[in-house]
């Protein structure tokens, strides 16, 4: 697959089962992921992998969140929580190192070189026969999930990834982009 087409095709999968990702491909995308641009060369991201009965354990993770952020969620509620995790083979959890001590490079800039590695791996794996959905929630902003996932303090999630193979496909997404672009003509300062 070349390039283009992956850029081109790429669209969030809605459904994902077996097989996931192996080794030699979860290589590439985390090789995809690190040329991502990375301005002062900080490397500012970080990845976890979830995979097998972790997955469960990652569930527990999230229903806990939501207990101690909704203390009234109701059982339902929580099981639901538990099955996201359960919504792919294989979940990469990225997150961003900021390095506050880098005054030249803000930590906006950090965060969105974190956010490109991620979508590197989304390419990558679209290009290898994959597909993947980028998942957030309220979760992914606790501390205190950062924290039990294994990123130090200085880490924000910016993303879950799940990754597998596509079961049926999702609606092709309109790709239009000629109403989201104007040309600037310059202005007198």
């Amino acid at each position: 697959m070349q390039a283009i087409d992956a850029l081109l095709t790429r669209r969030s999968a809605v459904t994902l089962t077996e097989p996931a990702p192996d080794a030699d491909a979860l290589q590439l995308m985390f090789a995809s992921a690190v040329r991502a641009p990375d301005h002062g060369r900080l490397r500012p991201w970080r990845f976890a992998v979830i995979r097998g009965t972790a997955r469960e354990r990652f569930g527990e993770l999230l229903a806990g969140h939501l207990a101690r952020t909704q203390p009234g969620a109701s059982a339902e509620s929580l099981q639901r929580e538990r099955a996201k995790a359960l919504r792919a083979p294989l979940i990469v959890v990225v997150a961003a190192h900021v390095n506050e001590a880098v005054k030249k490079i803000p930590p906006l800039e950090q965060q969105l070189a974190a956010g490109v590695a991620a979508g590197n791996i989304m390419l990558a794996a679209v290009a290898l026969g994959y597909n993947a959905m980028w998942k957030t929630g309220t979760a992914a902003y606790d501390p205190a999930v950062a924290a039990a996932l294994g990123f130090a303090a200085a880490d924000s999630i910016v993303g879950f990834l799940y990754l597998g193979t596509e079961a049926g496909k999702a609606p092709v997404a309109r790709g239009e982009w000629r109403d989201l672009v104007r040309e600037w003509p310059g202005a007198a300062v």
